[in-house]
């Protein structure tokens, strides 16, 4: 292992954390990596998707600078989305 992590917690809540994990068949270390690496996943999935958001917003800006966007009323845009929503409801249907 590269690092190590300390924390604190009253005797009840380690007893009983121990209790827990070894009926699961592991330790309450092995319970608190798995955690932790849980939670690291987590973050490397919001960091991923905030760069994939980025890069999206970022190239519709560069879009925008070089006149290729095309811009659509609100109305209009209601109107797409609802066409849309009954293309996928009708291949639903089948």
């Amino acid at each position: 292992m590269d690092t190590r992590i300390q924390f604190r917690v009253d005797e009840e809540t380690k007893r009983l954390a121990q209790i827990m994990a070894e009926s699961q068949g592991r330790t309450l270390s092995d319970a608190c990596r798995e955690l932790t690496e849980e939670l690291a996943e987590q973050q490397r999935k919001i960091i991923t998707h905030d760069q994939w958001l980025t890069e999206e917003v970022n190239a519709a800006f560069s879009k925008l600078e070089s006149g290729q966007s095309k811009f659509v009323s609100h109305e209009e845009a209601n109107l797409n989305m609802e066409a849309r929503k009954m293309k996928i409801r009708n291949k639903a249907k089948k």
